[in-house]
């Protein structure tokens, strides 16, 4: 079996359009807790929150964000580290999984409307698309309202790239899942609906500043 990328990609950092095929490989069973699990990572890999996104009303971080920011991160690093370790012929680096996902969700993004939605540097973006497209996973595509503009698209093979590396952390995610008791398991299921809404309020913060500057070059 394999394990549940999401929170290594993108999982995207990114719930791409492919959702289903993903919760696919997990069983019934663990799927409310796992769908929860993945939209909890949407947020990540974005622009950079204000502090007022990132801290309470008094201006100061609050107990509770601190340790669910933890709890996430510590998630997102073991399912990268059990991804791994699952599927070792896996060559693509995390960053470019990122991008393929990224791209995936958005085609026909231009290298610095990826570099703001990664929140990475111009000529990291340049590094990793240069080498995605030497291995048939991304083409470029001359703008149609500026020939000089270019435009980014996933081949199949980066579409499968991106595929694969989800289906493994899904995968991993049951299996973990598997091992824990079911009075824990009722409670991952039962906290989905607040993940999933609470990924999707990280989203709409992080969107808008990138949105923003993505009309700023349209």
């Amino acid at each position: 079996m394999v394990l549940l990328g999401l929170l290594g990609i993108g999982l995207g950092i990114y719930t791409p359009a492919n959702n289903a095929e993903i919760m696919a490989a997990v069983p019934a069973r663990d799927a409310a807790a796992a769908g929860g699990m993945v939209n909890m990572t949407r947020g990540d890999g974005r622009a950079p929150m204000t502090a007022v996104g990132a801290r309470g009303t008094a201006g100061q971080a609050t107990p509770q964000a601190d340790g669910l920011a933890e709890g996430i991160a510590r998630l997102r690093r073991a399912l990268r580290r059990g991804a791994r370790v699952a599927d070792p012929g896996n060559t693509l680096a995390l960053a470019q999984l990122e991008l393929l996902a990224a791209l995936t969700e958005h085609p026909g993004s231009r290298p610095g409307q990826l570099a703001r939605r990664l929140n990475m540097r111009a000529n990291t973006v340049t590094t990793i698309v240069n080498a995605l497209s030497s291995r048939g996973m991304l083409e470029r595509v001359t703008a149609d309202d500026d020939r000089r503009a270019v435009k980014l698209t996933v081949t199949e093979a980066g579409q499968q790239a991106v595929l694969s590396w989800q289906a493994t952390n899904a995968a991993v995610l049951h299996l973990a899942l598997s091992t824990l008791p079911a009075k824990q398991r009722r409670a991952l299921a039962a906290a989905a609906p607040a993940l999933d809404a609470l990924a999707r309020a990280i989203d709409q913060l992080a969107d808008r500043p990138a949105a923003a500057q993505d009309q700023d070059t349209d």
